[in-house]
């Protein structure tokens, strides 16, 4: 299949990469631009939205950069606007921020938690806040929110912040999936497990030393049942799905891509 987004406009938070390679905001950012959307790629880091909104230029597709912090009400309003005086319409949000917070309750700072809470999910309710009413206005919209595994079970790492606030996506997705059902706007969510991008080799290189990384690497791999770590387009393909109208009766879903990982019986 080709051009199954065809006309549409996404709205993709997080549409950069930290390091090389693909970062999942990046590949739906990517992927969605091959089938036909024209992107609207935000970023906290100017430069990394560049880089996306290149990649999509470069192979012929449409992209505006866009420089802005989705924690701030202000630059997400504007960050809003600018879409709709670019394109006239959102017909997909991509929330893909996500930060990540370790810690039980007793190790993690008040700091450390309002960071986690704000980025993962103070940032969804401030986006869906301003694009919603827009996708009432024009008649519909499907709104993506890329929540983990983390949120419903223990992975074998205390991560309290980054856990609490990927399970209160799941409930403010089905809360919009639910009002706005009856308005052709959809609410959904992806549960990625272990993916293998330059947040997840950023997070180790902080934690262990360079010779360490590949065994680390091989250690996340032998972890899910399928014996190795999803990769961006996995969650992107995931993502194109449940943004085209082949989803136009899926709402309110949470869709696990984890290899496996989240129904075997060794979680960490």
């Amino acid at each position: 299949m080709a051009d199954r987004l065809k006309d549409k406009i996404a709205f993709v938070t997080g549409a950069g990469s930290i390091g090389p390679g693909w970062g999942n905001g990046k590949a739906v950012a990517t992927l969605f631009a091959r089938e036909g959307a024209k992107i609207f790629a935000l970023d906290i880091n100017a430069p990394a939205a560049e880089e996306t909104r290149d990649i999509v230029t470069g192979e012929g597709g449409e992209c505006t950069a866009y420089q802005a912090d989705v924690t701030k009400a202000d630059e997400v309003a504007a960050a809003v606007e600018a879409c709709i005086a670019a394109y006239g319409r959102i017909d997909v949000l991509h929330n893909n921020v996500g930060i990540v917070e370790s810690g039980g309750p007793v190790e993690t700072s008040e700091e450390s938690w309002d960071r986690g809470a704000a980025g993962d999910l103070k940032s969804v309710y401030l986006t869906c806040k301003y694009v919603l009413p827009h996708m009432e206005r024009q008649g519909g919209g499907s709104i993506i929110n890329i929540s983990s595994i983390a949120a419903d079970r223990w992975l074998g790492v205390p991560y309290a912040s980054y856990a609490a606030t990927k399970a209160g996506m799941l409930g403010i997705s089905q809360n919009i999936a639910m009002q706005y059902a009856g308005r052709n706007i959809r609410c959904n969510c992806i549960l990625p497990g272990i993916i293998d991008t330059p947040l997840l080799r950023a997070l180790l290189a902080e934690i262990y030393p360079a010779e360490e990384i590949p065994d680390r690497i091989a250690y996340r791999d032998s972890q899910v049942p399928m014996k190795k770590m999803g990769d961006a387009w996995d969650v992107a393909h995931a993502a194109l799905y449940l943004a085209s109208d082949e989803a136009k009766y899926v709402t309110g879903a949470q869709l696990v891509v984890d290899g496996g990982l989240s129904v075997s019986a060794i979680a960490g």
